[in-house]
């Protein structure tokens, strides 16, 4: 068909009138889910693609949020932006998602464009060096994750929390020789906060610490792992799920396989590959499902600024 189709012929095709259509086009919640159904039918089938500025001249909803992430490639974040997506589809919201690289620089240009799009609002994966002053000026309009912040809404992961209960399953299994590998103390949160809590732990049970620090990256936990290994060595933490699969590899070249892998992130692929490793869940897909319904509510009005502790899950 015709792409360049009208919305009296989408109606003429549908058999139902210009209205009905253009509250179909604009997610009126009072057309039937099946006269919904059979002139969604007809779009699809006929490549219509409604104007914006038409719906918008119609009174129609343009309701946009912006999503910045911190990697494309994170699974953790992945399996957070997967459950809002979800959320804000279902309320009649299209997404951009957008990308910082943790580079304060990028995500104020992100911000600039968000910005002049006018989009709703925001939803940002926050990073030890954002701008959080720019941040900030999105006031009701924003929810920053995985970093607590007052002058927003937050919802932040218990990474204390994820770091004892790794420590705490191989205790229970008479594990004491626990080395740990994690991410560079300059990041505040999966770096020194979950580095502080395995040092902070080995301090209250007289223990040892032994640990190095890297990139999150699997090639960075690979090569510390010759820096933290000794015959002693009967388990590593490792604030990732990433890092654990660089620990995982280089034990097996080592043939080290029976010293114990904990991570951090309930990979599903890594739990696939290596059954038997432990890995503690922050609750990335329900911190992602309740930052889009918390900012769905202040976009609504119904919410004012709300912070948020994640609790971990264990897998």
């Amino acid at each position: 068909m015709n792409k360049k189709l009208t919305i009296l012929d989408i109606a003429r095709l549908s058999g139902v009138g210009k209205s009905t259509v253009s509250r179909v086009l604009t997610n009126d919640p009072k057309v039937k889910p099946e006269t919904r159904a059979k002139v969604e039918e007809v779009i699809a089938a006929s490549g219509y693609v409604p104007s914006k500025s038409a719906q918008s001249m119609r009174g129609g909803s343009q309701k946009v949020v912006g999503v910045i992430i911190s990697r494309l490639d994170s699974p953790s974040e992945n399996r957070a932006v997967s459950t809002m997506l979800n959320i804000f589809y279902q309320a009649g919201y299209d997404v951009v998602i957008m990308e910082s690289q943790f580079d304060r620089e990028k995500t104020n240009e992100h911000l600039d464009v968000l910005r002049r799009r006018n989009v709703d609002g925001l939803i940002l994966f926050g990073f030890t060096d954002c701008d959080m002053q720019q941040v900030a000026e999105w006031q009701h309009r924003v929810v920053v994750i995985a970093t607590e912040e007052t002058s927003v809404s937050s919802i932040n992961y218990d990474n204390q929390r994820v770091i004892e209960l790794a420590l705490e399953h191989l205790l229970a299994q008479s594990l004491r020789h626990i080395a740990y590998i994690g991410v560079n103390p300059e990041d505040r949160t999966t770096g020194l906060a979950r580095l502080n809590a395995y040092r902070n732990w080995c301090q209250q049970h007289q223990l040892s610490p032994v640990y190095q620090t890297g990139k999150l990256s699997h090639e960075s936990a690979y090569r510390l792992v010759d820096k933290v290994l000794t015959e002693q060595t009967q388990a590593i933490v490792c604030a990732s799920d990433t890092l654990a699969l660089g620990v995982l590899k280089r034990l097996q070249e080592l043939g080290r396989e029976e010293v114990r892998v904990t991570g951090v992130g309930g990979n599903e692929l890594l739990s696939f590959l290596f059954p038997k490793i432990f890995s503690v869940d922050p609750g990335y897909h329900l911190a992602g499902e309740k930052a889009a319904k918390m900012l769905i509510s202040q976009l609504s009005g119904h919410e004012t600024i709300t912070h948020l502790t994640q609790a971990p899950l264990i897998r």
